[in-house]
């Protein structure tokens, strides 16, 4: 087991990079998990700048933006990535058949629950540890997350190496290194996930304020 303490106060002022080099000699299976979003994007080419190629991972729930599905196509073609597909195991119409039709509207906890919570445990199965663009800044639920932890519900340790960074840190790195960027952010999207349930943000809201709208709701649940 490593000492998840020790190494989250060694890395909480590192640079990003360095937690992924250093990370990635510790002998552990690691797997990126990928939203599509600039901070993943990000990660990725980090990634692939020490080992490649890089193992990673998305959760297809059928109701992401069209934006996401042509970018995951443009980021796959970028970069050196073993890029894995994950789905629920129930489709859209078996949803609809089992909970009533548009389950988001009705209960948005158990449609995250089955469209990606669930998913993520068989995207996980086999790894030592997740590496996540969790950032401290993006809501309170994460004000405390730590560079490196230990996830008790799934068994092995989440790497958030951005989590001290800010918003313009990441898109000043990713515009001044080439890294592209999903659309949605120039459209108004900070954070964005399935599109019935998310909004563009209004200017002063927080970064997660498009999503689930009405709710009291922040998270899908596999941050939790």
């Amino acid at each position: 087991m490593l000492d998840v303490e020790t190494l989250a106060r060694k890395w909480e002022k590192a640079h990003p990079r360095v937690i992924l080099q250093e990370a990635s000699g510790l002998g552990l299976k690691w797997t990126l998990a990928m939203s599509f979003s600039r901070e993943d994007t990000v990660i990725l080419h980090w990634l692939s700048q020490i080992r490649q190629p890089v193992d990673a991972f998305w959760l297809d729930t059928n109701l992401l933006f069209p934006e996401t599905y042509e970018f995951k196509d443009e980021v796959a073609a970028r970069y050196p990535v073993n890029l894995r597909h994950i789905q629920p195991s129930l489709s859209l119409a078996d949803q609809a058949e089992r909970y009533g039709e548009s389950l988001w509207k009705q209960d948005p906890h158990q449609c995250c629950y089955v469209r990606k919570v669930e998913p993520l445990f068989a995207a996980l199965a086999g790894y030592d540890g997740w590496i996540t663009g969790i950032r401290r800044e993006q809501s309170p639920t994460r004000a405390h997350a730590k560079v490196i932890e230990w996830d008790a519900q799934h068994e092995l340790y989440k790497l958030n190496p951005l989590a001290l960074w800010s918003t313009e840190d990441v898109q000043s790195f990713a515009e001044a290194n080439g890294v592209p960027v999903n659309p949605l952010h120039g459209q108004g999207y900070p954070s964005f996930g399935c599109y019935p349930c998310t909004r563009p943000v209004k200017p002063g809201e927080s970064i997660r304020a498009g999503r689930w709208e009405g709710w009291d709701k922040s998270e899908c649940g596999i941050h939790q």
